[in-house]
């Protein structure tokens, strides 16, 4: 079965509203300062290692620019302090913690929450 390639897929969870958190790898299996993509059924997340802030981040895997399923492959850095991806295509940069598209009209990503428990990475699903 092949991934979704459809923004309706995605629904960004408050992480007082998860009601599923999925264990998607060990923390050691993402690199540090870049992204690695899991699959939580057909739906493909991006998951962050931003050491450097010692934070982790999820979003999609799907950049809505241009329907690609990139974002994992993606430049993390920041912007005024706000963590971001930017699109390793075409450079489209969206919040890790809120979604929006911060240089251009772009939609919105979906970002979920992460938290790592005894060496495991979890995202937060609401179903």
């Amino acid at each position: 079965m092949e991934s979704t390639n459809d923004l309706t897929t995605y629904t960004s969870p408050n992480s007082t509203d998860v009601a599923h958190w999925y264990r998607a790898a060990r923390a050691t299996d993402f690199p540090e300062n870049g992204g690695a993509c899991v699959k939580y059924g057909d739906t493909q997340i991006a998951v962050f290692n931003f050491s450097r802030r010692a934070e982790w981040y999820a979003c999609q895997n799907l950049c809505p620019h241009k329907m690609q399923m990139v974002l994992a492959r993606g430049i993390i850095g920041t912007t005024a302090g706000e963590a971001k991806v930017a699109c390793p295509f075409h450079k489209k940069t969206f919040s890790l913690h809120t979604g929006q598209c911060l240089n251009a009209e772009e939609d919105s990503i979906t970002v979920y929450p992460v938290k790592v428990v005894d060496g495991f990475v979890y995202i937060g699903f609401t179903a």
